[in-house]
């Protein structure tokens, strides 16, 4: 997650030399991808690992105002599915990670809210793999950092 905080406040800075004040930047892509997956619920309980590919919708904005940087950062799975190593059976991905922010430029403070919804649904009762979180992170001013988890869980259904 640091790296993604890192990547964030990279972009977020570029932008200042290179857009005007109030302007709003926006990429708007699917990207393909392929991924495998361990799905522990799989396979009766066993778990098998799930070879998944498709498309991610990619949502990236970023605005300047005044003394503030904000931002948006939105992705969803969008025909993403595969099928498992071991059983063979098909399985769907869906979901959305999504973060947004708030940065001050006069003293650095900033606030960033990520949820993430994963959710690997396989074709019989009990192989689907959900995963869900949500933090807020506050960069403070002096240098500390506050981290709230409201929601994060694994679970198979």
């Amino acid at each position: 997650m640091k790296n993604a905080i890192v990547i964030t406040l990279c972009a977020a800075s570029l932008t200042l030399f290179a857009i005007p004040t109030n302007a709003d930047v926006r990429n708007n892509e699917r990207i393909e991808i392929s991924l495998s997956v361990f799905v522990p619920c799989a396979a009766g309980g066993v778990g098998e690992i799930v070879d998944l590919s498709g498309s991610i919708h990619a949502l990236l904005t970023f605005t300047i105002n005044g003394n503030n940087v904000s931002g948006v950062m939105h992705f969803q799975p969008q025909g993403i599915s595969g099928t498992g190593e071991t059983t063979g059976l098909k399985y769907q991905a869906t979901g959305v990670t999504s973060t947004n922010f708030k940065m001050s430029l006069q003293d650095g403070e900033t606030n960033r809210t990520f949820i993430n919804r994963f959710d690997i649904i396989g074709q019989g009762p009990n192989d689907n793999f959900r995963v869900h979180e949500t933090a807020h992170i506050a960069f403070n001013p002096d240098g500390t950092v506050n981290v709230n988890f409201d929601d994060f869980g694994v679970e198979c259904k």
